[in-house]
């Protein structure tokens, strides 16, 4: 993900990285191709066969931007929601370090670092889980082995580490290190843990509908290709600016929706995972204050143009 700092007006007319235009630009230049023909069968064909006018792409284009309306309100939901949930994430993985590390004395240091070092593993974990990548060598240096080759057995790895949670909180209830007051409190932070992993899954494996989206997409293409021939009559040698400016923005905002609409991947505006796996083991380092938990993490410091996920 790219995260900028303000940009200046004039400035964001020139923004290049994070735009969708770069994967526009050929079938912009398609659309500027039709209209350079429908310019010249305009001018040099003596009847003209193509006459469609601008009333019937005022009509399609009310229609087509509301479509496109709904589309992005709903791609935007789906980023906004995996975002709230990562957010979710960040909090409850907080108050389980807090949890663990003012549990009353005798408490196994160890123990405790162990535990955190599991917290981390989780948020990395679940990020290639979303995102269809191996998690073993981001685990192998957070994780203890016997928890490793379990994890790396296992299909749903951010699940089983949370139970591996649940597990480490039942022995030190066998302990008598906790009552069943704090197992309560833990568990009500395993089960948000849990609503997490499941509405990202969720998110990540319910695509918007197929032919929803392919109806949207053809309308799009077929309404740009059409409109320089609709335009002609009424611009002139100006076809190509208002073709391609139109087709730019329903183009644009087809591919910006279609980019979000998963908003775990790698593209450069979908969520910044990897930072805020980094943010998460960071809390956990600081609130350890113990230099043996595990190597910290290098702070989050954006640099002043961009940072690429």
């Amino acid at each position: 993900m790219i995260i900028r700092p303000k940009v200046h007006w004039f400035r964001l007319l020139f923004v290049w990285r994070g735009s969708v235009l770069p994967q526009l630009l050929p079938r912009l230049g398609l659309i500027f191709a039709l209209s350079v023909t429908a310019i010249f069968m305009h001018d040099h064909m003596r009847t003209y066969p193509i006459g469609l006018g601008t009333p019937p792409f005022a009509l399609v284009g009310i229609a087509l931007a509301v479509f496109l309306g709904f589309r992005n309100s709903a791609s935007y939901e789906r980023w906004w929601e995996g975002r709230k949930l990562w957010g979710t994430l960040v909090i409850t993985a907080r108050s389980l370090a807090r949890q663990a590390l003012s549990l009353p004395e005798p408490r196994d240091p160890e123990q405790t670092r162990r535990f955190l070092a599991a917290l981390g593993a989780l948020a990395h974990a679940l990020r290639h889980q979303l995102r269809c990548t191996d998690a073993l060598a981001d685990l192998s240096s957070r994780l203890p082995p016997e928890l490793h080759a379990r994890v790396a057995a296992a299909q749903f790895r951010p699940a089983l580490i949370l139970l591996w949670l649940g597990e480490w909180v039942a022995e030190r209830r066998r302990e008598g290190v906790i009552d069943g007051y704090a197992v309560l409190a833990i568990e009500h932070n395993l089960n948000a843990l849990s609503d997490v992993i499941g509405g990202c899954e969720r998110i990540a494996t319910t695509p918007l509908p197929f032919s929803y989206s392919v109806m949207i997409h053809r309308t799009i293409y077929l309404f740009c290709a059409l409109l320089p021939f609709g335009l002609v009559d009424g611009a002139g040698v100006l076809t190509p600016l208002f073709a391609l400016l139109v087709a730019y923005a329903f183009m644009a905002l087809e591919a910006i929706a279609a980019q979000i609409e998963d908003p775990f991947g790698l593209e450069e505006n979908d969520l910044a995972l990897n930072a805020m796996c980094e943010t998460i083991e960071l809390a956990l380092h600081d609130m350890a204050a113990d230099p043996d938990f595990a190597r910290a993490p290098k702070p989050f410091a954006p640099p002043r143009d961009f940072i690429l996920d």
